[in-house]
């Protein structure tokens, strides 16, 4: 098993950039697909990126794409999401979660994902 630990939410004026991070223990971080989804407040949970186990390859929900990027550093055992231009709609409680899969994929879908962090809070003001 691995475990997932988020860290690099909080408060943000519109237009602002932060960095979460997802700190990973257990197994080899490199054998598994990373994502990050967010929920907000009387929303389903939707998909926001993924990128491979290698980080050769990444995939970007449209919402975000331009303004997010998701990296990985294995030796370090941490994923990232750096984002960009922040916007209100933005706001939500961000998680990562990891799955293994095989070498060049990743998923979309939150039910193909095994391993989840607790999520951590991104508030952007107007």
């Amino acid at each position: 098993q691995v475990q997932l630990v988020e860290s690099g939410g909080g408060l943000v004026q519109a237009g602002g950039s932060l960095r979460l991070s997802c700190a990973a223990s257990g197994r080899t971080f490199g054998n598994y697909a990373m994502g990050w989804f967010r929920q907000a407040p009387g929303k389903e949970r939707e998909f926001v990126a993924a990128i491979t186990r290698s980080g050769s390859r990444v995939y970007y929900a449209d919402s975000v794409k331009g303004r997010f990027t998701i990296s990985r550093d294995n030796a370090k055992n941490t994923g990232y999401l750096q984002m960009n231009r922040l916007k209100p709609e933005d706001t939500a409680v961000y998680y990562c979660a990891a799955s293994e899969i095989s070498s060049g994929y990743y998923y979309t879908a939150d039910y193909d994902y095994n391993y989840w962090g607790q999520g951590t809070q991104v508030t952007v003001s107007s």
